[in-house]
């Protein structure tokens, strides 16, 4: 059975990933460090981690495998979790998969030397996440969920 992990903390599109879990009839577990309200919907699972570094990454890539759709920004995270078989969803609709997550890492890593080398540096950050970026969220989880559970 297709379950749809959200790594909650600082994700933008926890509504219209409920929505569509909703729509579908696929559960949800919606992983944080704490801060979230539960949700009423009884599809939605709100799993609090213990405090620290990675804890919500590290449930989320032992809990997800095949058949499973994930949403994260987070990198190194979406490589456990490609490697374990899920289909992974950035929350600008992005995906990763096997083909370009080892290109991905590479751009962080070279991101972070860049970052580290320029102490000085603007530290402006990406662009603002606007409504294109949902929409183009909302049609990749429609497409991924639909994937996931043809198997």
């Amino acid at each position: 059975m297709t379950t749809l992990y959200v790594d909650g903390d600082a994700c933008p599109v926890k509504a219209e990933a409920e929505r569509v879990a909703t729509r579908h009839k696929v559960p949800m577990a919606l992983v944080s460090n704490g801060g979230l309200r539960p949700s009423a919907n009884p599809l939605v699972q709100v799993i609090v981690v213990s405090e620290g570094a990675d804890e919500a990454d590290k449930w989320i890539a032992d809990g997800c495998g095949e058949g499973d759709v994930v949403i994260t920004s987070d990198i190194p995270l979406a490589a456990k979790c490609v490697e374990a078989g899920a289909r992974v969803l950035r929350p600008n609709g992005e995906t990763f998969t096997a083909a370009n997550i080892g290109q991905q890492l590479a751009m962080r890593d070279l991101m972070a030397d860049l970052r580290a080398a320029n102490p000085l540096g603007t530290g402006g950050g990406g662009r603002p996440f606007g409504k294109a970026d949902r929409s183009r969220f909302l049609d990749a989880l429609e497409r991924e969920i639909r994937a996931a559970r043809k198997g």
